[in-house]
């Protein structure tokens, strides 16, 4: 095959890759059972869960049924893993519903249509992150400050549910006036609404220790639906949720002025950053065992699809799941088709089933999110970064506390910003470091107190381990010139080892210059060795530091430097004598 037939191949394989229904490729009869089961006990388990995390972001239950629907057909249609379940989720609901509740009364008409512009807009941003392959946003966010973010979230998730966990009148503002407020009405907990809901607690939490694939949310919302029949408890100032209304909604755009289009433009931003890291981390933790490889920009494109569908039907903002797609992946899902099948039911009991939903308690829906709320805290993670990271583990505090104790999408972005700020800090620690070479190998490596090496003299061989940037650039420059002031003869070579250098931006490329004009007003020959990053090798070209140093003074190995440029042999290095 000659390159111009296999351009063109290639050209067809990007362009089919893009193709709608994608994840459904390669899908055969022999799937059917495996996705139908899987599509069943998805429903089982969307259902209750839809419902609950409506209703935390001041939404009628139906439209998280819709939310569902939509968010499971846009991306079976658009996007690339075979499992990820798309819909209502907790992990974003209390960030829109936190910042809508600032422009709009919660549940009202104004609301709803802020709900769905806002939808829009952050399907729009994930999209296009999508299309324009920026999956790398989804690197933002560092663990810690993940954990932080959902122990936070979770803090909300729970201050929220205990009105109806407890059979309390519900409570908004901010997050510590409602804990006090709560405090104080603690004598009028309605003791059967307590049971409803720590009972349903208890079903769901003891059920996803003997198997995840029990659909305990949905046994216990039966089972509390039960008892407030059987019992009437209706009569004993047990909230439910009342019959829903039958129907599908209709495509429309939601009508909301541009002042407040502009004023969501922050919120959304954040809450597509959380959607693509969620999206991101899910979709590689479930590959499909064929070892295909994870699409994480197609999958952004039909996340972001999900929200645009959600929002034109007067849904809200929608969200990968993980516990739902592990869900798929366990109980035998082949494709999306599985995704399909728990859309149709849903969708039928949105359309249809409303009567069936009239006594379901409040306190049901309430003991649903506080099991959600303690799933998604990463204790392990708490423990492990405590003992391992102590720094990082303030990381986790601060993002926590911001978003408990700030309105919620200021605690997002302060995490957001600690992330990066803590990535660049990381960056500017880094040091150039003396290597040494290891005693009857050609290997150059740092020395230890137990194994010192070997030294050349008048040779300095020097490693950085980070990107060169403007946030170490000078850093670079000191502690490089430091090391060859500190030999006490003269020094007439001296080898960067650069295969850790990935970056070199104009700030740290006249550092490098500068270091190279000192090394040459001290007599000494500057080369590079294992400068592997092509991007690294670009910008020298670019910067015109190649030039200054000379092609043939950049080697494939430090070895193959010094035994060209060299002035002598390799002698013992004293322990006190490193540099």
């Amino acid at each position: 095959m000659d390159r111009q037939t296999e351009a063109k191949a290639a050209s067809a394989m990007n362009w089919t890759s893009w193709l709608p229904l994608r994840a459904m490729s390669g899908w055969t009869t022999k799937d059917l059972n495996g996705d139908l089961a899987a599509g069943i006990t998805l429903a089982a388990i969307a259902i209750p869960e839809q419902m609950a995390t409506a209703r935390l972001g001041g939404f009628a239950p139906e439209i998280g049924f819709f939310a569902f629907v939509a968010g499971s057909v846009a991306f079976a249609l658009f996007g690339a893993n075979r499992h990820l379940s798309l819909g209502a989720d907790s992990t974003i609901t209390p960030l829109f519903a936190g910042g809508l509740a600032l422009i709009a009364t919660s549940g009202s008409p104004h609301y709803l249509a802020l709900a769905s512009m806002l939808a829009l807009m952050v399907g729009l941003l994930v999209t296009l992150s999508g299309v324009f392959r920026l999956g790398w946003i989804a690197d933002l966010l560092s663990v810690p400050v993940t954990t932080g973010f959902l122990a936070g979230i979770s803090v909300h998730i729970i201050v929220s549910q205990l009105p109806g966990l407890l059979g309390l009148p519900p409570e908004s503002g901010e997050t510590l006036r409602r804990v006090g407020e709560i405090a104080a009405n603690l004598h009028l907990t309605n003791p059967w609404s307590l049971v409803l809901g720590a009972g349903v607690f208890a079903i769901v939490f003891f059920s996803e220790r003997i198997s995840p694939r029990i659909p305990a949310a949905l046994i216990g919302m039966v089972l509390a639906t039960l008892a407030v029949i059987v019992f009437g408890l209706k009569d004993r100032g047990v909230e439910v949720l009342g019959a829903l209304p039958n129907g599908l909604p209709t495509a429309a755009l939601p009508l909301v002025s541009i002042e407040d289009a502009q004023s969501l433009v922050p919120l959304s931003l954040l809450i597509a950053i959380v959607v693509m890291v969620q999206t991101a981390a899910t979709s590689r933790s479930f590959v499909p065992p064929d070892g295909e490889a994870a699409d994480i920009n197609r999958d952004f494109v039909g996340a972001g699809a999900g929200s645009i569908v959600s929002g034109l039907f007067g849904a809200f903002a929608v969200n990968s799941s993980p516990p739902r797609t592990a869900i798929v992946a366990q109980t035998g899902g082949r494709s999306q088709l599985s995704g399909l099948i728990a859309a149709a039911i849903v969708l039928a009991l949105g359309a249809f089933g409303g009567s069936l939903l009239a006594n379901v308690p409040q306190a049901a829906l309430a003991g649903v999110l506080m099991f959600v709320a303690q799933h998604i805290l990463r204790w392990q993670v708490f423990a492990n970064v405590y003992r391992q990271a102590p720094v990082e583990f303030l990381l986790i505090l601060v993002t926590m506390v911001a978003i408990v104790v700030l309105p919620i999408e200021t605690g997002v972005a302060i995490g957001i910003g600690l992330s990066l700020l803590h990535g660049i800090w990381g960056s500017t620690r880094a040091q150039p470091i003396a290597l040494a070479q290891v005693p009857g190998t050609s290997i150059w490596w740092p020395p230890s107190g137990s194994s010192p090496g070997n030294q050349l003299s008048g040779v300095v061989v020097a490693a950085f381990q980070a990107p060169l940037s403007f946030v170490n650039a000078d850093r670079f420059k000191r502690g490089l010139l430091d090391l060859i002031d500190a030999r006490d003869q003269s020094v007439k070579l001296v080898v960067l080892e650069a295969s850790n250098i990935v970056e070199i931006d104009y700030t740290a490329a006249q550092a490098l210059i500068e270091t190279i004009r000192h090394c040459r007003d001290k007599g000494a020959v500057f080369a590079v060795a294992r400068m592997e990053s092509l991007r690294a090798m670009n910008a020298l070209r670019r910067f015109g530091i190649a030039d200054m140093v000379g092609q043939h003074r950049i080697f494939h190995s430090v070895d193959d430097a010094i035994k060209s440029l060299g002035p002598g042999e390799p002698q013992q290095q004293k322990q006190d004598g490193m540099p």
